[in-house]
């Protein structure tokens, strides 16, 4: 009788501990996520208001461009002097949290100031990859303030970081909470960093709106036709286009910075050759659709007026801008391409230009991302629920069609995108 007596109280006094050390655990989560939303929503929200104040010179300045050579010689000497090596940009957020690479704190006003000298001039990049460094940044620098010794523990915190600075620049925290834990394995998902993720997303989205009065893209589309066998098969036929141009895409960024190091081994050289470039492209063109990041573009083309191979010179700009020696991200160059692609794709074909635009879109994202889950989910946040079974359709296509292909070379595809199969493999 007293061991009965002993033995449940035992096991109801390390319940007790089990569930005080899982309720501390989440406090301390709690704490710590809302410390990486509030200084990376200040510090993304920062960074978003800048850049719309120095593209809105841009184009009110279109002398601006004439600074081009410039502006990337000067970024080249900046991480020269302060990095000290070759920057990995992305892939070594995403490595960080694979191998335990060390991110530099260095790293985020590096990615910063170089952002935004890159859209001051005229180059083609977006801006999420350099939110993903910053938050990458912020979230390793916390965790070593505070001590956190697992590594397991820093990296959630540089996940939290991620999906921190990404929601406040481009408004979708769910999207950007998923993504977070998405993107670094492909075809496993990190759920620890859940909770972690989803509040420093929503505080760092809230201070950048409310704070510095940044409102994230969103779009309606027009015409929507209705769901059936003639318009899924259509929506499909786009999607599975869209998969192969992001390969495309991917491939034409590796290639010309190959390129690039092969013509021009000094990289000073580099940086105003590629500089020149753009430049006499942007005015051979006539137009600055193809500089910054191109929202106003993305807006036209879900408005159904690309009726061109707008797509294509975004790809040549963007790699252009890219390889030698800018700096911005892929992720907005990306949504450009595939709006630019579908949109033309539904003018040629008569169906809904705006719906196909938003299906590129989504397409584009997830080929380039390997995401799928959170391409659906930025889908919903740009577009509404409405075309779910569409975006349902464009994701799972381009997600098989992409193969391993991708933007970061850091990423892993731990499962077959096939098969049930493990495979740990690099993107290609």
């Amino acid at each position: 009788m007293m061991n009965r007596k002993y033995i449940k109280k035992e096991i109801f006094r390390r319940r007790v501990k089990q569930d005080t050390i899982r309720a501390l655990s989440t406090s301390k989560w709690i704490i710590l996520s809302v410390i990486v939303g509030v200084i990376s929503g200040f510090v993304s929200g920062s960074f978003g208001y800048l850049l719309n104040k120095v593209t809105t010179f841009r184009l009110d300045n279109p002398y601006m461009l004439f600074f081009l050579p410039l502006g990337s010689l000067s970024i080249v000497l900046l991480y020269k002097l302060i990095m000290k090596k070759k920057d990995p940009g992305t892939n070594l957020v995403l490595s960080a949290i694979h191998s335990d690479d060390e991110i530099p704190l260095r790293m985020a006003p590096l990615i910063y100031i170089s952002t935004i000298i890159t859209h001051a001039v005229g180059g083609s990049a977006g801006r999420e990859g350099a939110a993903l460094q910053l938050g990458g940044s912020i979230g390793n620098a916390i965790a070593r303030t505070f001590g956190l010794s697992r590594k397991e523990d820093r990296h959630i915190l540089i996940m939290c970081g991620m999906a921190a600075a990404f929601s406040g620049l481009f408004g979708t925290p769910i999207a950007a909470a998923v993504f977070a834990m998405e993107v670094v394995s492909v075809g496993i998902m990190h759920y620890a960093a859940l909770l972690p993720c989803a509040i420093a997303a929503l505080i760092a989205r809230a201070i950048a709106a409310n704070v510095f009065d940044l409102s994230g893209m969103s779009f309606e589309i027009l015409n929507m036709p209705a769901f059936n066998l003639k318009s899924a098969v259509i929506s499909s036929g786009i999607a599975i286009l869209c998969g192969v141009v992001s390969i495309v895409f991917c491939v034409c960024l590796q290639q010309t910075a190959k390129i690039y190091q092969k013509l021009f081994k000094n990289v000073y050289v580099r940086a105003v050759v590629g500089g020149l470039v753009i430049l006499v492209l942007t005015y051979f063109i006539g137009n600055q659709n193809y500089n910054g990041t191109g929202t106003a573009m993305i807006a036209a083309c879900v408005d159904g007026e690309i009726h061109s191979i707008e797509f294509l010179l975004k790809i040549i700009f963007t790699a252009l801008t890219l390889a030698c020696g800018f700096k911005g991200g892929e992720i907005v160059p990306t949504f450009y391409i595939g709006a630019a692609f579908g949109c033309l794709c539904g003018n040629l074909m008569g169906f809904s230009p705006s719906l196909c635009a938003a299906i590129g879109m989504g397409a584009m994202f997830c080929g380039v991302t390997n995401c799928p889950i959170t391409s659906l989910l930025i889908c919903f946040e740009l577009f509404g629920i409405e075309a779910f079974p569409f975006f349902l359709l464009a994701v799972g296509f381009s997600y098989a069609v992409s193969g391993y292909y991708g933007l970061y070379s850091s990423q892993k595809i731990v499962y077959s995108k096939y098969k049930s199969n493990f495979i740990d493999k690099k993107v290609r």
